[in-house]
């Protein structure tokens, strides 16, 4: 059951109630959000224009650049060995799903591996090739949970705050 906050003013219902809608919509229809302009550094080819379907395929695993041995850029995250991620903001990893950043999920889903067990192959390229008809298709989601992700955040931050609720 979702948790409806009982709250002393009409207004800080109807506030909750329109980011309630707000964030049903935009969750919903994630795929219709505009791509965050990240920036693609390409490597070996010399404008987006030169990549070819090929060029955007997802390998097994991205991951993050570093700013020093020990730390992680989260502005930046490698896509594959053609192309890497950057201006990403880290605001954007504030929005979690099941406890993790929800780009940290699109990073995870969108790859290739192998279930160990079974031996089966899951490919996001397959995905995005025979079904979404757009071989960009999983950069392009990534881009698009960057913007849904910054876009929660600006909702959550708007709601009225709650110092403790009304038991009237």
């Amino acid at each position: 059951m979702p948790r409806i906050p009982r709250v002393k003013q009409t207004s800080d219902f109807w506030a909750f109630a329109k980011a309630g809608r707000k964030l049903g919509d935009l969750h919903v229809n994630y795929e219709d959000a505009k791509s965050y302009p990240v920036e693609l550094k390409i490597g070996g080819k010399k404008s987006l224009d030169d990549l070819t379907d090929d060029d955007y395929r997802v390998d097994k695993k991205w991951s993050y650049l570093k700013k020093s041995d020990k730390t992680k850029d989260f502005t930046q995250v490698k896509y594959n060995k053609q192309i890497t991620i950057t201006g990403i903001p880290e605001e954007a990893y504030e929005y979690m799903v099941n406890g993790r950043p929800a780009l940290e999920w699109v990073m995870e889903r969108q790859m290739v591996k192998t279930d160990k067990a079974s031996g089966i192959v899951n490919d996001a390229n397959d995905f995005a090739i025979e079904t979404m008809n757009n071989p960009k298709y999983p950069l392009e989601l990534f881009q698009k949970v960057v913007t849904v992700s910054l876009e929660t955040m600006k909702i959550v931050r708007a709601l009225p705050k709650l110092n403790e609720f009304y038991e009237g």
